[in-house]
């Protein structure tokens, strides 16, 4: 009983998190400022692999965001992306990477 009251007590809960990419602001849950940011891009570079149209993905690219900004209850943080495509036939792996880097 008092083990798992310990393993209750000492759980890291997740917080409350604002990302702002310029154009949207959506609120998500997540552990670290850094962690929320990747799981974000991934789901936008998901988002791309999936698109079959080729105009489609051109203008998804274009539109991935550049900067995003992770607002926390009480820190902020910027991060700084680089998007570099990868290869244009249909198999090539992941076609789209991303450096993530915080400035």
């Amino acid at each position: 009983m008092l083990t798992r009251y310990l393993l209750e007590v000492t759980k890291i809960s997740k917080r409350h998190f604002i990302i702002e990419t310029g154009k949207e602001q959506i609120p998500v849950e997540g552990y670290e400022h850094k962690n929320v940011a990747i799981k974000y891009l991934m789901k936008r570079r998901r988002s791309l692999l999936s698109t079959k149209a080729p105009e489609k993905i051109d203008k998804l690219f274009e539109e991935l965001p550049k900067e995003i900004v992770i607002r926390g209850a009480q820190i902020i943080k910027t991060f700084k992306i680089t998007w570099e495509r990868v290869g244009k036939t249909e198999f090539e792996g992941s076609r789209f990477i991303f450096t993530i880097k915080e400035v």
